[in-house]
């Protein structure tokens, strides 16, 4: 299928690794000009060929000067993909001990800089009558204890792009959510991140979880989605082929969620 992607622009958030790395992969094997953002740019990110900047996305500062080097980079922004996102570093922790300095983090990192990203982009958008993914979680519609300020600022991310899509659509934009279940990205082989403080909390190690989750988390295939596969759907989303597709959550989790 054609997707009919050759010579737009996109700027992708938290474009390092995993998710956000495929999708800068698969726009730019598509013919797209990406600009991609992350605190610290990897070597992968790099050799995407890309255009790359470094800046914290969890602050308004970061984020401007990102949408402005990307402008003026690209000449305008056809497309945005809203994927930067982090959980807590420990999903272990009970409600009563999450601070409030955890809860604005997560809203900074995983809805503001959306909100932001978003902002900013909309003059080109709206006249480009482009196109936005945002990129939640399964955690939006299936929380969990440990991850409550994670997935609460995951299920804003999802509320964000319906009300987006229904003030912007009249004006040819369309905004679309994208919601992975267990994607596997390094956040699973990573000694210190939270699958791996999961894991000690269960008394088990990273290969022993990683070995669990598609039994844990009941998922259909069996198995977890690569990032490509994300990456993908979101391409599909920002083409002309996806053209009257907006204020739609795709889940793409192996059939985690049961519900109708």
């Amino acid at each position: 299928m054609d997707l009919n992607l050759t010579g737009k622009t996109a700027v992708v958030t938290g474009a390092s690794q995993g998710i956000g790395l495929a999708t800068v992969r698969t726009l730019v094997g598509e013919g797209v000009r990406v600009a991609g953002a992350a605190r610290t740019i990897t070597p992968e990110l790099q050799e995407t060929g890309a255009y790359t900047v470094s800046a914290d996305l969890s602050t308004a500062e970061g984020v401007s000067a990102f949408i402005d080097s990307a402008l003026a980079e690209l000449g305008g922004i056809d497309l945005l993909v809203n994927n930067v996102g982090r959980s807590t570093d420990d999903t272990t922790i009970a409600f009563p001990d999450i601070d409030d300095t955890v809860w604005t983090g997560m809203f900074d990192i995983n809805v503001l800089s959306a909100v932001r990203a978003t902002r900013a982009a909309l003059p080109s958008l709206t006249e480009r009558r482009g196109a936005i993914v945002n990129i939640s979680s399964i955690a939006a519609r299936l929380p969990t204890g440990g991850s409550i300020a994670y997935a609460a600022a995951k299920a804003a991310l999802t509320a964000l792009g319906k009300s987006l899509a229904e003030e912007f659509g009249p004006r040819g934009v369309r905004v679309n959510t994208v919601s992975p279940g267990a994607v596997r990205t390094a956040i699973f082989e990573d000694p210190d991140g939270p699958v791996a403080k999961a894991a000690a909390a269960a008394g088990m190690s990273i290969a022993e979880l990683v070995q669990q989750v598609p039994q844990i988390q009941n998922i259909t295939t069996g198995r977890m989605t690569e990032p490509d596969e994300v990456a993908a759907l979101i391409a599909f989303l920002l083409s002309d082929v996806a053209g009257n597709i907006t204020g739609a959550d795709y889940a793409i989790n192996g059939g985690a969620i049961k519900a109708v």
